[in-house]
């Protein structure tokens, strides 16, 4: 049995900057990696600009929707990469953080969201080489 690192993005409202991002790891990284999103004060639903962004890339994430960031998600994850959610997000020993300092999507067209998507995906490529360098994606 081989061990599938899990992977969880944080954002306040957990509907643009951390659904892009689940949304790029789940296309490069495929069953190698566990996603988990979530957000410390979540949205309603997941920004419009955001859906738009990623479905000009071939990426559908209108499946997905807002979560809570709890603290068992937290705890069980092995890397943790925040995105503005500040002093909501629980640190634990032993695990791996990054703070990925992205310009809020949110309120923001399309045309706006698409340099944080690129963005985004160039970070998501490197931890999926980090963590998953077999990946099929990258």
């Amino acid at each position: 049995m081989s061990y599938k690192p899990s992977v969880l993005f944080v954002c306040v409202h957990n509907a643009g900057r951390s659904q892009m991002a689940a949304g790029w790891l789940r296309h490069f990284a495929g069953d190698a990696v566990e996603v988990r999103s979530a957000g410390s004060e979540p949205a309603d639903q997941i920004n419009p600009a955001a859906v738009e962004a990623m479905r000009e890339v071939g990426i559908d994430i209108t499946d997905q929707t807002p979560k809570l960031l709890e603290y068992a998600t937290a705890e069980s994850s092995d890397v943790i990469i925040t995105m503005g959610c500040g002093d909501a997000c629980p640190v634990f020993p032993g695990k791996r953080y990054e703070d990925w300092k992205l310009e809020d999507p949110a309120g923001k067209g399309v045309e706006a969201v698409r340099p944080i998507r690129d963005d985004i995906r160039d970070r998501v490529q490197q931890l999926v080489h980090d963590l998953a360098p077999g990946a099929d994606g990258v």
